[in-house]
Parts: C-alpha cells; structure tokens; sequence
C-alpha cells in the first residue's frame, strides 16, 4: 500500500502521515514542490525518529509520479471532498496509491482525471474537510482491512 501527497503545504501533517506510513508499513511518496523544506523543525518534530523508517520517494514533479506510477502499473485513488463514491464502500488492493492533495487547495483540475477513483470520507454537511492526516488514517485504515495487509500484534512487537 501507498499513499501519495500532492504537494503537501503543512509540515506537521506530513511528518505525522509518514509516521503513520512507517508505523503501518506503507510506503510515502511526495510529490514536489512541497510548501516547505525537508528539514523544517516542524516536520521534523511530527515525524519524530520514525521518518527513518518510512520507505519515502520524492517524485520532482506530479509528470515524473505518473511516469513511476504507469511503469509499476499500481492503480490511483483520490481522496477528495469532491469524490463520487464512500471510501467505505470501495474495494481496494494491495498496490493501489492513495492520493492525498494539498491542505490549503486539493490537486488542481489537471490532476483528478488521472485517478482511477475519486473517493470522499463523508462528513457532516455543514463541514467543510477533515485534516489531510486524519483523512489519510482513516484510509489507510481501511484499505488495509480489506487487504488482509494490516500489522498483527507479532509484527508490532519490538521492545521499546
């Protein structure tokens, strides 16, 4: 399982989604420009030591992520407020990608049309969106339910 940021803009919520990524055995992928650098104390303080164990890809463009994604052959899921269907109600697969946007803008026009499913997290009408890494959880969440591919309690175990 993947997931994809589309040029995240808030630090915190992408060390906290590679944290996730690491803890659940995920690969991460950011797609540039990021609206900020790497080594941003707050991105680094959210992904705390677990950014080393994250498998991340930076992608130098949304082009250069397509390329890498058609050559795997790995299918795209987008997550957004404008989704078509409940990401509860889609059947995922092991190597899918799920695509998250930009905290202050989504993915722009250009982008969504490459997905092979746009997916919304349903709300409450009188919301506008959840947090990005509050969104991601919730979908990796699931999508690794319904793979079988979730950490077991032997796998977790490590002393601390």
């Amino acid at each position: 399982m993947h997931i994809a940021l589309f040029q995240p803009d808030i630090p915190q919520n992408t060390g906290t989604i590679l944290r996730l990524c690491a803890c659940l055995g995920a690969a991460a992928h950011i797609i540039e420009p990021a609206g900020f650098p790497i080594s941003d104390r707050h991105f680094r303080r959210a992904g705390m030591d677990y950014l080393d164990h994250v498998a991340l890809t930076r992608h130098d463009s949304w082009q250069k992520f397509e390329q890498w994604r058609n050559e795997a052959g790995f299918r795209l899921v987008l997550f957004t407020t404008k989704g078509a269907g409940s990401y509860l109600d889609f059947s995922y697969r092991q190597d899918d990608v799920l695509l998250f946007g930009r905290e202050s803008a989504g993915v722009p026009d250009e982008v969504a049309p490459a997905a092979d499913a746009r997916l919304v997290i349903p709300i409450r009408p009188d919301l506008r969106s959840l947090n990005v890494a509050m969104a991601a959880a919730m979908a990796l969440g699931e999508a690794l339910r319904q793979t079988g591919s979730a950490m077991t309690g032997e796998m977790q175990s490590e002393e601390r």
